[in-house]
C-alpha cells in the first residue's frame, strides 16, 4: 500500500483495511494538525462486548457487583429491542490509550472512529491540565486488575453478602467520596497497590488505640472548647470527602472494608474530571474527526460515499434539539464542535463583532494552535465563558429567561445585543460549573467523647434542599459504615439556620 489512492472501497472492512487507515490517520493527526497522543491500542468488539463495557463505566475491567449485572441486563433488554443504539466506539483514558471499536461497523465508520477516538480523544486525554492533574493514565488498568482481584479474595473470605454490604454503601457515597480542590495530590496507583498490606498494617494499630482510649460509656461527656478542637482537627474536620474519613476513622470496619472503601474512593476520584470536560473532549474529538475524514476526502483516500457517510454520521451526533422538542440542556457534541468550527474561522476569517469579542486570537492564523491551546488549558466553564460568541449564540437562538415566581410570567431578560450577548454566556457558562452539580456537605463533628454521633451540615444553594428518598437511603449508608448514629443538618447559608435536620443509625449487618 503506497501512500496515494483509494485506502478502501465498500462497506466491508478487514484488518488490513483498519491498519492502512490508521496510517493515513495519523500522519494527518500528527503532522497537519500536531497532536500528541499516547501509544494507541485498537480493538474490534461485538455488540455483546460493548454492552459489557458500558455495563462497567467503560473500562475493560471491573470488580464484580450486582449493580453491573442489573445494568447488563437493561441495557441489552432496551438493545434487542430496539429502543437504544450503542456508541460506534469506546476509549479509555489510559496508556497506552485503548479505543474499541465494533466489528457491526462500516470501513467508513471504523476510519472515522479511529480518528475521532484515537487522536481527537487520546490527544485530549493527554494534554488537557485537568486530566494531567487528577488522573494516573499509564497505572489506571493496573489498578483495576489489583481491584478487582482484591474484591474477588474477600468474598471468598468473608462472603459475598459481607462484600456488598460494604461496597452497597460505598456506591452510594461515592459522588461524595472525591477531593474536588486543586493541589490535591495525584494518586500513585502503582504504589496503592504495592502499600496497600503495609498501610492497613499501620492504620489498624494507629485507628485501634484512639478509640480503645475513649469511655465506654454513651453518657455525655464535658468537654472543654479547647479540647473539641483539638479532637476536630485530630479528625481533620470540616472533611467533605466522606469515604476517606469513613476509611481512615471508622471505629467498627475490618481492614479488608476499609480498603474496599479506599478501591471505590479512588475510581470516583479517577471520573471526577470527566463531566467538568465533557464539553471540550467531546467537541474536539468530533472536530478532529470532521477535520481528518475531511483532509482524506481532499486527498483521494476516500471516495464520495464514504465522505457522505462520515457527514451523515457527523450530522446525526451533532442535532441539537430545541427546548420545544423536549431538550433540557446543550447537547455537547452539538455546542462543542460548533463552538470548535467558530474558534478555527475566527482565527483565519474573523468578523469586526469577532475582533472586538476576540481580540487575542481574532486573525492570528493559526487555528490549530489557538485549538490545542484551549484544549490544554481549559474546562467547559472557563472555556464557555472565554470563547463562546455572539455568532454561535445566534446559531442555537440562545436566550435567557428569569423565572420569578412572584410574577405569573416568564420574563426574556437576555437578547442579542451586547449586553444580552454577555448575560448570555455567562449563563450558559456557570451551568457548567462543577460546584452547582454536587451538594456541598461535610463531616463538622464527632462526639468522640461521648455516644460516637456523626455529624454532617449541608449548605444549601438558594433554598435546594436535599431529595428526601434518596438523602434518607444515603444517610443509612453512611451510619451502616460509620457504625453509630450519624445526624445532617441542612444549612440555610445567608442566615445560618439549620432549616431541616436528619438522623440515621446502623442497621443490623
Amino acid at each position: 500500500m503506497t501512500g496515494t489512492g483509494l485506502l478502501y472501497q465498500g462497506a466491508d472492512w478487514n484488518f488490513h483495511i483498519i491498519r492502512d487507515c490508521y496510517k493515513a490517520i495519523e500522519e494527518i493527526a500528527e503532522k497537519e494538525l500536531g497532536l500528541n497522543v499516547f501509544p494507541n491500542r485498537i480493538e474490534v468488539i461485538s455488540s455483546e462486548q460493548m454492552l459489557d463495557v458500558y455495563t462497567a463505566n467503560g473500562m475493560p475491567i471491573s470488580y464484580h457487583h450486582w449493580s453491573y449485572g442489573k445494568r447488563f441486563a437493561s441495557h441489552e433488554n432496551a438493545y434487542r429491542r430496539g429502543l437504544m443504539g450503542l456508541a460506534y466506539e469506546v476509549v479509555i483514558n489510559s496508556n497506552p490509550c485503548i479505543s474499541y471499536l465494533m466489528e457491526e461497523n462500516s470501513a467508513t465508520m471504523q476510519a472515522l472512529v479511529i480518528a475521532h477516538a484515537a487522536f481527537g480523544h487520546n490527544h485530549f486525554f493527554k494534554n488537557n491540565r485537568i486530566f494531567q492533574e487528577w488522573t494516573d493514565p499509564s497505572q489506571i488498568l493496573n489498578y483495576l486488575e489489583f481491584a478487582r482481584g482484591y474484591i474477588a479474595r474477600c468474598e471468598e473470605l468473608h462472603g459475598q453478602g459481607a462484600v456488598e454490604r460494604i461496597l452497597d454503601a460505598a456506591h452510594a457515597l461515592q459522588g461524595q467520596g472525591v477531593n474536588r480542590h486543586s493541589g490535591s495530590r495525584r494518586v500513585d496507583l502503582k504504589d496503592e497497590q504495592t502499600r496497600a498490606r503495609e498501610r492497613r498494617a499501620y492504620e489498624d494499630s494507629s485507628y485501634n488505640d484512639l478509640w480503645r482510649t475513649l469511655p465506654q460509656s454513651a453518657e455525655p461527656h464535658p468537654v472543654t472548647d479547647g479540647e473539641r478542637q483539638a479532637l476536630r482537627r485530630r479528625f481533620g474536620l470540616p472533611e467533605e470527602n466522606l469515604l476517606y474519613f469513613l476509611e481512615k476513622h471508622a471505629p467498627r470496619l475490618a481492614a479488608w472494608e476499609r480498603e474496599i472503601i479506599r478501591i471505590v474512593r479512588l475510581m470516583a476520584q479517577y471520573f471526577y474530571p470527566q463531566p467538568q470536560l465533557k464539553l471540550m473532549n467531546e467537541g474536539c474529538a468530533t472536530w478532529v474527526h470532521d477535520r481528518i475524514m475531511t483532509r482524506l476526502h481532499e486527498k483521494g483516500r476516500i471516495d464520495d460515499a464514504a465522505f457522505l457517510e462520515t457527514i451523515h454520521s457527523t450530522t446525526n451526533v451533532i442535532t441539537q434539539f430545541g427546548y420545544e422538542q423536549g431538550a433540557t440542556s446543550f447537547n455537547p457534541y452539538a455546542l462543542g464542535f460548533a463552538m470548535m468550527k467558530d474558534i478555527e474561522r475566527i482565527c483565519v476569517n474573523p468578523t469586526e463583532e469577532d475582533r472586538r469579542w476576540q481580540p487575542d486570537i481574532a486573525g492570528n492564523g493559526d487555528p490549530y494552535g489557538t485549538l490545542r491551546h484551549a484544549w490544554a488549558e481549559y474546562r467547559d466553564e472557563s472555556f464557555v465563558l472565554q470563547f463562546l460568541s455572539p455568532t454561535v449564540m445566534r446559531d442555537f437562538r440562545m436566550f435567557r429567561l428569569l423565572d420569578d415566581t412572584r410574577d405569573p410570567y416568564l420574563l426574556v431578560d437576555a437578547i442579542h445585543d451586547d449586553a444580552g450577548y454577555r448575560d448570555i454566556r455567562r449563563t450558559v457558562a456557570a451551568s457548567y460549573d462543577p460546584s452547582a452539580w454536587y451538594a456541598e456537605i461535610e463531616i463538622v463533628d464527632v462526639d468522640s467523647l461521648g455516644d460516637r454521633t456523626l455529624r454532617l451540615e449541608h449548605r444549601t444553594k438558594e433554598g435546594q434542599m436535599l431529595a428526601e428518598k434518596d438523602m434518607k437511603l444515603t444517610l443509612d449508608a453512611l451510619a451502616d459504615l460509620w457504625g453509630y448514629r450519624v445526624v445532617l443538618d441542612e444549612i440555610d447559608v445567608p442566615s445560618g439556620r439549620v432549616v431541616a435536620s436528619h438522623e440515621a443509625q446502623q442497621r443490623s449487618s
